[in-house]
């Protein structure tokens, strides 16, 4: 089934007009007989609103009970079940009700679109998602009702209601909006001019973005190549804190102004699995992100900024949205941060933007512990703290003139061992406690210098010295242990439900997956090798990164998934306590590949079902159609064979041209069959070579009746890489659907002319015309519009001129005549090399 088409009336503000231009649409359809209804309209008491809706039918709406009070919502079933032509929802960006189907109205939409219904729309620019924070700095008030960008972007016709401010506060004035008692308040707030005129502005560049990429897929359907603007790919850094989601928005806002932009979010943990984040905050803007039409990635690696660089420079990126630090002034000190290592490391190629936001130098909070893997780093500060700190400290105890007394001396000690076991873990703290009681001995306790100790009370002093640091050296390694031993499991869990979520969302794409494989473990290659059996060699089923190896025995790591499947990973061995997390993902990348033959074999069965109806309308054909000429020349020749009547020679000259009527007739529609035929088992296979348009264009018009073609075709274009025969098949099928349903006298025009590096062949007639919704459905095979008579052909025309086209690299489009009727557009590849010669060399002939 075809997925509707959804068309959207996007105004700047409340009140331009939104709802009234929605329900003269459906007027207007209606009037051209489309069955049309209004699932949902908030007229909001606006008198002009409610006339208009007068004369179109309405979908009863479904009452629900909330918190004591009823409240009335669309009814998505009994829409589907009248199942309209076209479906009148307003305010796409409207929350349900709690205990309605859905949650958000653009999901009810994309229910009727799904089952083939066509949707017109409404949504006011404030409601886009990625605008929130613009909306709510212009007019003080925040949107809570908001409609993912995707949603309005993928619409098929979106359509600008626009107002000028005063024109709008004059509305609002004569109380055409809100009843008089709102009226004040809202000239007075949301309705000022500067907010109009900036919401208006807003709606302006969204919808000019929106027009480019239009013209972008036009250039790209029509082969115009010509230079463009390099793709913005845009990652957005993120720390797990609060100000994640203000950089995703700016960062969409940043995409918006370019056709085709990428947003990548990244979130660099640690290897260790320690960090400071929320997994409640990761969560939110992973599904904010989505919303927007962006991918999060989720990357290991323990320097933050070369992570991220290492990342944007991966993935091409051309900027990088980064938050001000959350870090106070003093913490400074540490270092410059990442944001401006990040600016300072970039290069000329990359663009950093720095975002400020609400949290910006408010601290980052206590850091949680990292755990027993510490660091190089930290372990090389840890032993030199243990070993380093006692000795500095004895030498300046003994070169100091001050009696600090045994007691004192041993704190000291001490915190150099306590210092030594928070940096460097249990290892240095107990070599810290040995090294401290030997110092202790040899220079602090009689007999000074040497290794014995005269008094017992020293020496119990000592032994309790070297106990408590043993004592807490241990208690922060166990410490450290078990904090590291939480955060893995936390992150194993944020890994399963991320696996979980993508089962429940039917994902499929096997080397998005591996990639998230690669990114968590920070691999350089992975890759899922399959095999029919034990002895048969292995193949690849899917990989990412460079150098993915051939056979699991090659790979670092390996992970077996059942007898004859592995995930083989290249770049470093992992520790056992990483095999679990990736026995699921070696779990979900099998669960994945064979969910993606299964859509494979789907669609090979669609093909042949596809195949089955076209045979099963092929014999329909036979049986009727090609009988009428066949019985036409059967009872003409039967005529003349009768011995009972003396014909007359115009009789006879009459009888031979119904045979050869008839028996020109069953050749086209034979040669339109067997066209098709060729089509559907793909063996036709074009002979391209350069020729002009005017030596093929009037040999196809032989035929069709004289005068009823006019032909404009000028010397001057370029040459056309075609198949001539081809060619001459498509336009002799375009021009004789065009002379059928052409009003009498009335000649159809056949035109040419070139634009860029292609050539457009225009055939434009007068007759009835197609509406928008039909224009696809006519190059079907067996279809035929209106009410043409089943001997006016098999309907296979336009559906074999198509398949010619598109066998060699053309296109065939349908779009209205200016005054009425229909054009078919024929766009062929030109030969480079040859420029256009001046104009008015046109050849211009009648047939």
């Amino acid at each position: 089934m075809a997925r509707g088409r959804l068309r959207i009336y996007l105004g700047s503000a409340p009140g331009v007009g939104k709802t009234y231009a929605m329900l003269c649409e459906g007027h207007r359809r209606v009037e051209r007989g489309t069955d049309c209804v209004v699932a949902v309209v908030e007229h909001h008491g606006r008198p002009r609103t409610e006339a208009v809706l007068h004369g179109l039918e309405q979908v009863r709406r479904r009452e629900i009970e909330y918190r004591g009070a009823a409240f009335t919502e669309m009814d998505v079933d009994a829409v589907l079940a009248r199942r309209p032509a076209v479906a009148l929802v307003d305010e796409l960006a409207h929350t349900n009700v709690p205990g309605a189907r859905n949650a958000k109205r653009w999901q009810d939409v994309e229910e009727l679109l799904r089952a083939g219904i066509d949707v017109v729309s409404t949504v006011n620019i404030q409601h886009l998602e990625s605008l929130g924070d613009v909306v709510a700095s212009i007019t003080g008030v925040r949107q809570r009702e908001t409609v993912p960008d995707e949603v309005v972007r993928r619409a098929d016709q979106i359509e600008l209601v626009d107002m000028e401010p005063q024109a709008l506060r004059r509305r609002m004035a004569h109380g055409n909006i809100y009843t008089s008692d709102k009226v004040d308040a809202a000239l007075s707030h949301h309705f000022r001019p500067g907010n109009l005129a900036a919401l208006r502005e807003l709606a302006l560049l969204w919808v000019a973005d929106r027009v480019d990429e239009y013209l972008l897929r036009y250039r790209g359907e029509h082969g115009i190549r010509s230079t463009w603007q390099a793709r913005e790919r845009i990652v957005v850094g993120l720390t797990g804190g609060p100000e994640g989601s203000t950089l995703i928005r700016r960062a969409a806002r940043m995409a918006a102004r370019g056709s085709g932009s990428e947003i990548l979010a990244v979130y660099v943990a640690r290897s260790d699995g320690l960090t400071s984040a929320s997994p409640n905050e990761l969560a939110v803007q992973r599904t904010l992100v989505e919303d927007l039409g962006g991918t999060f990635h989720h990357v290991i690696g323990d320097d933050i900024p070369a992570s991220l660089m290492e990342f944007a420079q991966g993935v091409n990126a051309t900027q990088i949205v980064l938050g001000s630090s959350r870090r106070k002034t003093w913490q400074y000190v540490f270092g410059p941060g990442v944001g401006a290592t990040v600016a300072r490391e970039s290069g000329p190629d990359l663009d950093v933007h720095i975002v400020t936001h609400e949290e910006a130098a408010k601290g980052r909070g206590l850091p949680v512990a990292r755990g027993a893997r510490l660091g190089r780093a930290r372990s090389i500060a840890g032993w030199l703290t243990g070993l380093a700190g006692p000795a500095l400290l004895a030498l300046l105890l003994t070169n100091v003139d001050a009696d600090l007394g045994l007691a004192n001396d041993m704190l000291l000690f001490l915190t150099l061992t306590v210092a030594a076991a928070l940096l460097g873990g249990l290892l240095p703290a107990l070599a810290s406690a040995a090294f401290g009681s030997f110092l202790l001995n040899y220079y602090f306790t009689p007999p000074l210098h040497r290794i014995t100790i005269a008094d017992p009370k020293n020496f119990l002093a000592i032994a309790i010295f070297f106990l408590v640091a043993v004592s807490v050296a241990s208690v922060v390694d166990l410490a450290a242990r078990r904090t590291h031993q939480a955060a893995r499991l936390r992150a194993e869990s944020e890994i399963l439900s991320f696996l979980a979520g993508s089962v429940l969302r039917g994902e499929t794409a096997l080397d998005a997956l591996l990639e998230r494989v690669r990114e968590t473990f920070a691999m350089e290659s992975v890759a899922l090798l399959e095999r029919a059996g034990d002895l048969d060699p292995w193949t690849r089923a899917g990989s990412v990164g460079p150098h993915p190896v051939a056979r699991p025995e090659d790979a670092d790591v390996d992970m077996p998934v059942g007898d004859h499947m592995a995930l083989a990973l290249s770049g470093r061995v992992l520790p056992a306590e990483d095999r679990r997390v990736l026995g699921a993902f070696a779990a979900q990348a099998a669960v994945v590949l064979d969910r993606r033959r299964l859509v494979d074999e789907a669609e090979e069965s669609r093909k042949l079902a596809e195949g089955n109806r076209i045979r099963t309308a092929l014999l329909a054909a036979v049986s009727h159609d090609l009988r009428t000429p066949l019985a036409s020349i059967k009872a003409a020749v039967t005529s003349l064979r009768s011995d009972d009547v003396d014909w007359s020679e115009d009789d006879e000259a009459e009888l031979l041209a119904g045979i050869e009527e008839g028996a020109d007739r069953l050749d086209h529609l034979v040669g339109n069959l067997l066209d098709m035929s060729r089509l559907n088992t793909g063996t036709v296979t074009p002979i391209i070579r350069e020729i002009d348009l005017d030596e093929v264009v009037p040999m196809a018009l032989g035929g069709v009746p004289e005068d009823s073609v006019e032909l404009d075709v000028p010397e001057s274009l370029p040459m056309v890489a075609v198949d001539a025969g081809l060619l001459e098949r498509a336009v002799a099928n375009l021009v004789e659907n065009a002379v059928k349903y052409s009003p009498a006298g009335v000649p159809v025009l056949v035109s040419a002319s070139a634009l860029g590096d292609r050539v457009e062949v225009r055939v434009a007639d007068r007759g009835p015309g197609v509406p928008d919704d039909s224009k696809e459905r006519i190059f079907e095979p067996f279809q035929r519009y209106g009410d043409a008579p089943r001997g006016a052909g098999v309907g296979l025309g336009l559906a074999v001129a198509r398949g010619f086209a598109e066998s060699m690299d053309g296109t065939l489009t349908a779009e209205d005549t200016p005054g009425g009727g229909m054009t078919m557009v024929l766009t062929l590849r030109a030969v480079p090399g040859r420029a256009p010669a001046a104009a008015g060399l046109s050849a211009r002939a009648a047939s």
